[in-house]
């Protein structure tokens, strides 16, 4: 159940109190306030992921190009790198924490700002999946843990172990020397966040991961923290973010890259400034990667990082690409 239909059902169930009239001006005011880059270029379907995930955002495409939805577009999407075994850093096959558990989390919003996260969640294979149902079978935004995963059961999903014999080859290979590494790239790369446009110009977000490698148990980074890792506003664009996620926590990075965009920064300025304002609290700091990806409701695109190194992926009609934008340190 939507949040807001169980608090409507609950609290507006006394006949009168809002009037046709009435619900019939909000309704042609909030008309009004959509679509704030009237005038500008044809709006045209299109999906963006962070780093080359070409297999995701190709599916995301399959599924825009057939007149579906941004929301089903980006579940389906990053559901290709949560099933697939050689991503060590997303979903089944992912990386464990420092006691050998895979745990994952995943976040996804929809063009109403309905959304639904799961955290810290076991034994899953598709966490986005759940995150869905959070969003639309409960009236709450998060579950974490045990209740995320007994959720998720309910719902249907198998049990399934996500601890690869890879992983936990490599699990036990890092126990010899337990050395944390903050500096994601390429070579490592972690979250997927994918943002989308459909055929109706509405926008959707998705963001899922396996967290940091051999992170303390429990650990919860930006991925599954709306506002955070992923933040997605109809009226004006979506952002996602990868990379360390107690540094976009900290600024609330995605939420704030949609906020400078409706302030009239295309989604390229918004990006630098996101991670701008992050090394401003960072001063001289280097150990660390963030990269942000943006979408305004023109379809336009933008993305920054830290380091050289990080890229992303877009999908419309005008081609495959995958993307390497410019870096705060070069």
């Amino acid at each position: 159940m939507k949040r807001r239909n169980f608090l409507k059902n609950s609290t507006l169930s006394t006949a009168g109190l809002i009037t046709a009239p009435i619900l019939a001006s909000c309704q042609e005011d909030k008309k009004a306030s959509i679509l704030p880059n009237e005038g500008g270029k044809a709006i045209i379907p299109i999906a963006i992921c962070t780093w080359n995930f070409m297999n995701a955002t190709a599916k995301a495409w399959e599924v825009l190009d057939k007149g579906g939805s941004a929301l089903d577009a980006v579940e389906q999407g990053v559901m290709v790198e949560e099933a697939d075994l050689s991503n060590e850093t997303v979903g089944n096959g992912g990386r464990p924490d420092r006691d050998g558990n895979v745990t994952l989390d995943a976040c996804i919003m929809d063009k109403d700002g309905n959304c639904g996260a799961v955290l810290c969640m076991e034994n899953i294979e598709h966490p986005i999946s759940v995150a869905r149902k959070v969003m639309e079978d409960t009236p709450h935004v998060m579950l974490a843990g045990k209740g995320a995963e007994q959720f998720a059961y309910e719902k249907g999903f198998p049990k399934v172990n996500l601890l690869t014999e890879k992983a936990k080859k490599d699990w036990l290979a890092w126990k010899e020397t337990s050395k944390y590494e903050t500096i994601i790239n390429i070579e490592n790369h972690d979250t997927i966040g994918m943002l989308a446009i459909d055929k109706n110009g509405d926008i959707a977000g998705a963001c899922t991961t396996s967290g940091m490698g051999y992170k303390m148990a429990g650990r919860v980074g930006d991925s599954p923290i709306i506002g955070a890792g992923l933040f997605v506003d109809n009226e004006v664009g979506a952002a996602t973010a990868t990379g360390v996620g107690e540094e976009v926590v900290r600024t609330v990075g995605s939420f704030l890259i949609v906020e400078l965009m409706r302030q009239g920064k295309s989604p390229q300025e918004a990006c630098e400034e996101g991670v701008k304002r992050i090394m401003a609290k960072n001063k001289g700091r280097k150990d660390f990667q963030i990269g942000f990806i943006a979408i305004n409701k023109k379809g336009e695109t933008g993305g920054y990082c830290v380091h050289p190194g990080f890229s992303y992926r877009s999908y419309s009609e005008e081609g495959h690409f995958d993307k390497k934008p410019e870096s705060f340190y070069q």
